[in-house]
């Protein structure tokens, strides 16, 4: 199909499940299928965001804000950090206990508040190229996944955005704050504290994407490749350098690799 067909497709698979919760966390896959679920079904969609230690708080915010302005309906879940504690060891199938634990939670607070609704979530057919322990958890609870049942990939998604008018068609892949720190290394509150102001000051130093793995006292700096000349400059690297003990580490290093999606998941993959 092609993306004018995968639309009309999206519309009429949306549309057969009468009353939609879409799990907002205030990204671009979710954000695409809640607007575009509100054009396509009106007042018969609603947003629902887990507020949780793992999630940056500004992710969260952008979805109030979103969800206010845009008139939906929208259901906070306040987690708070006891939320950890179910996948805190850190094992490589984290994603799967995260989700399962969250979904729960976000599943029973839509069917205590809108017996009607059916859950979704904002997972597109790139998604299913990747490790993804996740998805088991989202099959298991039958959540509803819209964008992959349509084969919309993540540039289609974003190309839908960007018709729609949202801000943030081109807004960069984030992922869960926990996704930063290795597998079998414990997370904990103030680990993921850390790794967000780190990212903030990196971010408002101009990079566009970025990611600071937590290795212990060492944070470990990816930017997108193109990027990492910036770091040819002493005084640049001496800023970077006391930003990131500023957030509570002791050493900096930059991933000459550079940025790219699921690099922790390299050690499982060998």
């Amino acid at each position: 199909m092609n993306y004018e067909e995968k639309l009309n497709q999206l519309e009429k698979i949306i549309k057969a499940r009468g009353r939609i919760a879409v799990a907002f966390s205030g990204g671009v896959d979710s954000a695409f299928l809640l607007l575009f679920g509100k054009k396509v079904m009106k007042d018969r969609i609603l947003a629902i965001t887990a507020e949780a230690p793992n999630f940056a708080p500004d992710e969260i915010q952008y979805a109030r804000e979103l969800c206010r302005r845009e008139g939906i309906p929208h259901i906070i879940a306040e987690l708070g950090p006891e939320i950890l504690a179910s996948f805190c060891h850190n094992p490589p199938d984290r994603c799967y206990i995260c989700k399962k634990a969250i979904f729960n939670q976000l599943k029973a607070l839509v069917a205590a508040r809108y017996p009607d609704a059916v859950l979704a979530d904002g997972t597109n057919l790139d998604d299913m190229k990747d490790y993804r322990p996740g998805r088991k958890a989202l099959e298991e609870l039958e959540i509803f996944s819209p964008l992959k049942e349509a084969g919309l990939t993540k540039a289609e998604v974003r190309r839908g955005l960007r018709e729609l008018g949202a801000d943030i068609w081109n807004k960069p892949a984030f992922a869960c704050l926990a996704s930063r720190i290795p597998y079998g290394e414990s997370i904990t509150t103030e680990k993921l504290k850390a790794i967000y102001k780190a990212e903030q000051a990196l971010c408002e130093l101009g990079f566009s994407q970025v990611r600071v793995r937590h290795h212990g006292a060492v944070a470990r700096i990816e930017v997108l490749p193109e990027d990492r000349e910036e770091f040819f400059d002493l005084g640049f690297m001496d800023r970077v350098d006391q930003l990131i003990k500023d957030a509570g580490f002791l050493y900096a290093a930059l991933d000459l690799s550079g940025y790219r999606m699921g690099s922790l998941n390299e050690e499982i993959k060998k």
